[in-house]
């Protein structure tokens, strides 16, 4: 009988010249000393029998053949002299082990071991025996499965079954069975590529709890094929291309017991005769597609399935995701391109598949397309990563062929993520910005949900900092271990997208070290989610208004506090690229860091405005926090500078008496803490120091002496000045820092504050009805800086 070896399948051989002569010289011994197979053709190896490269066994029926491959490899086939055939092996030994370029002989030695002499280098085992003396009875058989079987008296020792490499074949199994002393456990493993029978990226196995086949890439679920039926043994609700339109071609079987969990296949065709119902042989391709190489048919198909991606045809979508979030729709197509001024990264590693290279690709933001090279022309085997420009053009032969990623057509969301994604810093330094050399200033990350709920404890109460008009906020650690606050959108928030974009867009073109920093964002589904810097001191209310926390804020401390903020605001106001009127400032929404410094936060409802557009603008929709809220805004909609100047005010007064301004200071009438102050002020028989917090008055104003009690009051003048009821007579930003910072400048007397009932239930009129707008030109007339020094401030 003619036997034959596979044809178009030329396997990887590597030559290593690693050996000495009397190595050689005792491999040599060995095998002069076993017995060589007769010419005949045999099915059985005996104990002491050696099978040489040019030898095979050839099962009872002449189906199936063994024998070395190039001398490269032990496999067993199909034999070609028999049937038509692909010459793909059913099983290769030692797959990733390939023999030297000579190898000597297949034999079973006296203690049983099945193993591979070789001219040079060590023997390769394929059956270590079980530890116990033989008697000289034992063999491998290939039997008409294409199994090959070691015996001893009738006992099988050992068998290929056992142990698959791509193929199923009729009678194979995936699944497991303990069943034995040894555990047993069948699936499939492709090869590295076409040619190399190495161990690839995928492989096949039986989910006995879910009844389905599981195609796996590296170890994690790419694909599920559905739930086998138990009665109709047919796949139910699948989600393959092919695996429906099989079960006229096989039967498949499932074994579950106690011992054993496994599924098999039979091939059946009633246009087939008999003799050639087991002519069937399921590979799996390299790329994890599975089909039969006897008959052609394709079993198992995946489309557009990358683990990265959509989750429909069974493909399954992979928790971690690409670290550069791949738009939805896109896609890596094989292409006809030409490169032009690319910089490409060669990966000489040879264990990479090509589903390994087109993985990498597809993480690496820079990466546009990806090649495989096997050497041939190359002089080494692995990928070609290309990051420029790919030109897709009509080119003839492979040599242009890459794996290019082509992106899908935005959607409207997709579009939005964009304009955020492009938001860039403000390139216009001034004296207020902070311009610290910070790595990641001009950019935004965008993170996925996963990892912001991995950060935040699945979002734990025990991780909760608060909660605002936006939604909660939580305290995540990223994987780098970078601490971060996390704001939520909250499906109940009466903000929306609006708001998130709004706050998104202009925190992004800020820097300035009284902001709060913005790290990045996640839109994914219906999460909408900020990601800041965290401050451990969290927000400014916690402490003045907290009876314990209240007395570690000194009046440096607190005069500190009053004059980043004032920093911080005059950036928005005047500084910034793009001028901010914030619209709901208070002191929940001013953070402290770990030194205690204020950062302003959450600017969902600011607003943008131009140096040379009107001084007010109007709302309908009025947003921010009553007892912060400036009157005109409150009562018409109207608001400008001059409303944040308002809010700040009320800050002050509140940082400086730890009270709130909202609370009532007099049983008989309405009389908030700007209204109280103001009665203090300019009543001739009142003290304003009664003001002063009693945690600063009593330890550290008589620590810090008359110059803490001279900055309490300017501080309180201001606070009056900027809550005046009329927006003209506030002082603008510039100002008031000027005023902070300036012990020698004489302050006014400042004028009825809003909101204020007088002693006998009424209040004095006001300008604002007749309000132009004339801001500028109002401070101007109002603050100047007067040449004399006063070293004592008092009220009147």
């Amino acid at each position: 009988m003619e036997i034959m070896e596979p044809q178009n399948k030329q396997l990887l051989f590597f030559t290593m010249i690693h050996s000495t002569a009397a190595a050689v010289l005792a491999v040599i011994i060995t095998i002069s000393q076993l017995h060589p197979l007769s010419a005949a053709t045999t099915n059985t190896l005996n104990q002491g029998d050696a099978l040489n490269p040019s030898d095979y066994l050839v099962s009872t029926n002449g189906r199936f053949v063994m024998g070395f491959m190039n001398r490269s490899y032990l496999g067993i086939w199909f034999n070609s002299s028999v049937y038509d055939s692909t010459g793909h092996p059913v099983w290769v030994a030692s797959r990733d082990r390939p023999l030297f370029q000579n190898p000597g002989a297949l034999t079973i030695d006296t203690s049983g071991k099945l193993k591979i002499l070789q001219d040079a280098g060590d023997p390769v085992e394929i059956y270590s025996g079980n530890g116990n003396p033989t008697q000289g009875n034992v063999s491998a058989v290939l039997e008409d499965s294409g199994n090959l079987v070691i015996k001893e008296k009738g006992e099988v020792l050992w068998q290929s079954f056992d142990h698959p490499t791509d193929t199923l074949l009729p009678g194979m199994k995936l699944g497991f069975s303990n069943k034995t002393r040894e555990e047993k456990r069948w699936k499939l493993t492709s090869w590295l590529d076409e040619e190399n029978p190495a161990p690839g990226a995928f492989t096949v196995e039986w989910d006995y709890s879910t009844r389905q086949l599981l195609v796996k890439m590296r170890e994690s679920v790419f694909w599920r094929s559905g739930v086998l039926d138990a009665n109709s043994r047919k796949f139910r609700a699948t989600r393959a291309r092919f695996l429906d339109e099989v079960h006229r071609f096989f039967n498949f079987t499932t074994v579950s017991d106690p011992g054993e969990e496994s599924f098999s296949y039979e091939f059946y065709d009633e246009g087939l005769a008999p003799w050639r119902s087991n002519e069937s042989q399921w590979v799996m391709g390299y790329q994890g597609t599975i089909q039969d190489a006897r008959t052609q048919i394709m079993v198992l198909y995946f489309e557009n399935c990358d683990g990265n991606r959509n989750e429909e045809n069974g493909c399954e979508r992979w928790d971690s995701g690409p670290t550069c979030s791949r738009r939805p729709g896109d896609r890596m197509l094989l292409r006809a391109a030409r490169t032009f001024g690319l910089s490409d990264v060669r990966n000489r590693n040879l264990n990479l598949s090509l589903a390994d290279c087109k993985e990498l690709c597809w993480r690496n933001c820079s990466c546009n397309g990806v090649q495989v090279r096997d050497g041939d022309a190359w002089n080494f085997r692995g990928c070609i990563f290309y990051t420029g420009t790919l030109s897709f053009q009509d080119l003839r032969g492979n040599e242009g062929q890459v794996y290019a990623i082509l992106p899908a057509p935005p959607s409207p969301k997709q579009k939005f993520l964009k304009e955020l994604m492009t938001i860039d810093r403000p390139s216009d330094a001034s004296p207020h910005e902070d311009n610290g050399n910070s790595k990641d200033d001009n950019s935004l990350q965008v993170y996925t949900a996963l990892s912001i709920t991995n950060a935040t404890n699945s979002f734990s109460l025990n991780n909760k900092l608060g909660e605002g008009g936006f939604g909660p906020v939580y305290m995540g650690k990223l994987k780098e271990g970078q601490e971060v606050a996390v704001k939520r959108l909250s499906r109940t928030s009466g903000q929306g997208l609006v708001e998130f974009k709004n706050e998104l867009i202009l925190i992004a073109k800020l820097q300035h070290s009284n902001l709060v920093r913005l790290l990045g964002f996640c839109v994914q589904g219906e999460e909408r989610m900020l990601v800041y810097e965290y401050m451990p001191n969290r927000s400014l209310d916690s402490f003045i208004f907290d009876e314990s926390k209240r007395k570690m804020l000194g009046w440096k401390a607190r005069f500190n506090i009053i004059e980043g903020i004032a920093q911080g605001l005059l950036y928005l106001h005047k500084y910034s690229r793009v001028r901010i009127i914030h619209r709901d400032l208070k002191v929940s929404n001013i953070l402290l860091d770990k030194d205690m410094n204020p950062k302003i936060s959450d600017f969902g409802m600011a607003r943008i405005f131009k140096p040379d557009d009107a001084a007010q603008d109007n709302t309908r929709r009025i947003v921010g926090t009553y007892g912060y809220m400036s009157p005109e805004y409150a009562a018409e909609g109207t608001f400008s500078v001059k409303s944040d100047v308002y809010s700040f005010g009320v800050i002050v007064l509140e940082i400086v008496t730890g009270k709130k301004n909202h609370r009532a200071y007099h049983s008989d009438r309405p009389l908030n803490l700007a209204g109280y102050a103001w009665e203090l002020w300019t009543d001739d028989d009142s003290d304003a120091l009664e003001l002063l917090d009693p945690a600063v008055n009593g330890s550290s104003a008589g620590e810090e002496g008359d110059g803490c009690r001279d900055e309490a009051l300017r501080c309180i003048n201001i606070g009056l000045l900027c809550v005046q009821n009329d927006p003209r007579d506030r002082p603008v930003m510039g100002d008031v820092l000027s005023m902070l910072t300036n012990g020698s400048q004489q302050l006014p007397m400042p004028l009825q504050p809003a909101f204020y009932l007088g002693r006998y239930g009424g209040g004095t009129s006001t300008s604002s009805e007749n309000y132009t707008g004339e801001e500028e030109h109002q401070s101007k007339r109002l603050f100047s800086v007067n040449e004399l020094s006063l070293s004592t401030m008092r009220p009147r």
